[in-house]
């Protein structure tokens, strides 16, 4: 941040953009999500725990990770459900998740150890 201040790039002003953008992609999402899903209050632990589960898989801060994470999820999604019950599809996720977070603390791409 200090770097980009020192060339001249407004960097309080981009951040608020930024979060203004993704605060718009969230409330869009939400809407959208809302006319194919009923939700109540607490609905959204489900989707709070997955994009947790996404963020840590693909490496704390990477975004490229997060990218990863959530295609490896989404992969799974579709094709676990070929295979066995639906219902197994969460228990597949989470044993992959532990499985990456034994064999690489970081994440997928989250650096050395």
């Amino acid at each position: 941040r200090a770097a980009a201040e020192l060339m001249g790039i407004p960097s309080t002003r981009i951040l608020a953009l930024t979060f203004g953008i993704g605060t718009m992609l969230a409330m869009i999402s939400g809407g959208l999500i809302s006319t194919f899903f009923s939700f109540n209050i607490l609905s959204g632990g489900t989707y709070e725990l997955k994009s947790f589960v996404i963020v840590v898989m693909g490496g704390l801060g990477n975004p490229t990770g997060a990218l990863i994470g959530g295609l490896i999820l989404g992969a799974l999604e579709g094709v676990v459900p070929t295979f066995m019950p639906v219902s197994w599809v969460p228990v597949i996720e989470f044993v992959l998740f532990v499985l990456i977070l034994m064999y690489r603390p970081k994440g997928l791409l989250g650096g050395r150890q």
